[in-house]
């Protein structure tokens, strides 16, 4: 599967958009956002984690 530059940064807005929407209860914790290159895709992808 080939992702083109443009695919790559509309689906990285869409994570940032559905991120910044308020949540209903805010879990403790700090949000960490790595990103991590996945073999089987091919292409880079958003990790979201909650430390606390």
């Amino acid at each position: 599967m080939k992702v083109s530059r443009r695919g790559f940064l509309v689906s990285s807005g869409a994570a940032v958009a559905l991120r910044a929407v308020p949540q209903v209860a805010k879990p403790g914790g700090r949000r960490i956002l790595t990103l991590v290159y996945d073999k089987g895709l091919g292409m880079m992808r958003a990790v979201e984690r909650v430390v606390r």
